[in-house]
């Protein structure tokens, strides 16, 4: 009897895995696309709804802070659109932890590894291919079209996600946990907070209370939330996951790739349509970026495959100082004014981008036990993202003092910081 149970559960599982896995990478292609797809159109976004500075980085971040697309469709206002944008990311806060667990759990053992790398493939694609979509519907239609075609792609992405879902969780033992509503206040106040005193920098000296304000109400908000998960019984934010190097490389190293690609793909679009860059339409820029995306995908589907034959430390390594070397290529096209050079620069930098962010959750999610993938895989987004809110951020830094070049310095530097980091990866005995 025993024996008819488990072949049925497996039988079930082996069904499940590969729709629980398409569902998820449609889900983070959706997800991904729509996060950038709002870059392209930006310089269009910002003479029509008159966004400051300020609104220009928010309307990238409100979504990655948060991570109903109605209400930015028919945005008259900044308000309405960053109001629309929080919303889409409290969407994609949910999808985002929820499909890479689904994946997770559900692959087998040896199928778990690839199975990560095409999640993430799907969303670094979506990140890549948004600019290019969202220039395209600029340019033939209107910015506001982007956020119509994004209720139709979540909402598919979401109702085969839901059915896949159903089939891997009968597989599945699973614990209700309480909702741990001050650690979640706290963990929002935190970063918020952080984005809102790091995005005022720029203006410190004419209002330094802009900058300060915040940052003390961030760190405030970071030190209760350590006191209060640390007595938790239930903790939203299990602390006993940083005492595991696997997991916080893991993170470390995802956070500063989502740092780096958020930034480039943010920065480039603005300065590849401006008067003193490219000059390109909206669709131009996007177009550019194809390079990027294709390198992206092959990689990123062929991670678990680079690490078996190089192992992971090396394959990390490798890509983060990869990173450090499209920089330079891509700075030195910018330099030049070469097109090719540039493309060429691009194309290294995705394949740079995608061997670290495909293996990061991977590594992350491996020192946990199959029941703390949930919450394991929380962490990771909730950290990858902040990365990204942070590479938004400090790149308006960069960007207002040298421009797109001085953006590719930090992000180098970020890819040096990674390096650094991948080589504490420790490799099976």
């Amino acid at each position: 009897m025993r024996k008819h149970i488990f072949s049925h559960a497996t039988a079930q599982q082996r069904l499940g895995v590969p729709a629980v896995l398409w569902s998820s990478c449609l889900a983070m292609l959706a997800v991904g696309a729509n996060s950038t797809a709002i870059m392209a159109a930006l310089p269009t976004m910002r003479s029509e709804l008159s966004l400051s500075p300020a609104g220009l980085q928010w309307a990238v971040n409100a979504y990655l802070v948060a991570s109903a697309s109605c209400i930015i469709a028919t945005a008259a206002t900044q308000t309405a659109l960053l109001a629309g944008r929080s919303l889409q990311g409290l969407a994609a806060a949910f999808a985002v932890p929820s499909t890479l667990a689904a994946v997770d759990t559900s692959a087998a053992p040896e199928r778990r590894g690839a199975a990560i790398g095409a999640w993430t493939g799907f969303l670094m694609l979506g990140f890549s291919i948004g600019p290019l979509l969202g220039g395209a519907l600029t340019h033939v239609t209107s910015w506001r079209v982007i956020f119509w075609l994004n209720v139709l792609l979540m909402s598919a992405a979401f109702a085969g996600l839901a059915s896949a879902r159903a089939v891997a969780a009968r597989a599945q033992r699973t614990q209700g946990r309480r909702a741990d509503w001050i650690g979640f206040v706290l963990l929002a106040t935190f970063m918020v907070s952080l984005v809102y005193g790091l995005q005022a920098v720029p203006q410190a000296r004419a209002a330094p209370l802009a900058v300060i304000a915040p940052l003390v109400l961030a760190a405030a908000a970071f030190v209760l939330l350590l006191i209060v998960e640390s007595r938790a019984e239930a903790p939203l934010l299990d602390l006993s996951f940083f005492r595991r190097r696997g997991f916080v490389l893991g993170v470390a190293i995802g956070s500063l790739s989502m740092f780096s690609i958020m930034g480039l793909l943010l920065y480039f679009n603005l300065y590849a349509q401006s008067r003193d860059g490219l000059g390109l339409t909206a669709l131009e820029a996007g177009a550019l970026l194809v390079p990027l995306s294709v390198a992206l995908l092959a990689l990123a589907l062929s991670a678990s495959a680079v690490a078996a034959r190089v192992g992971l430390r090396n394959a990390m390594t490798g890509g983060m100082a990869l990173i450090v070397i499209a920089s330079a290529v891509i700075a030195a096209a910018v330099a030049l004014g070469d097109i090719v050079v540039l493309v060429v620069g691009l194309l290294a930098m995705g394949a740079a981008l995608a061997l670290p962010y495909a293996s990061a959750p991977r590594l992350a999610l491996s020192v946990l036990s199959p029941g703390q993938a949930g919450q394991g895989s929380g962490v990771v987004n909730a950290s990858t993202f902040l990365g990204g809110s942070a590479g938004v951020a400090l790149g308006a830094i960069a960007f207002a003092a040298g421009g797109f070049i001085a953006v590719l310095t930090m992000i180098a530097l970020a890819g040096v910081i990674g390096a650094v980091l991948a080589r504490g990866i420790p490799e099976p005995p």
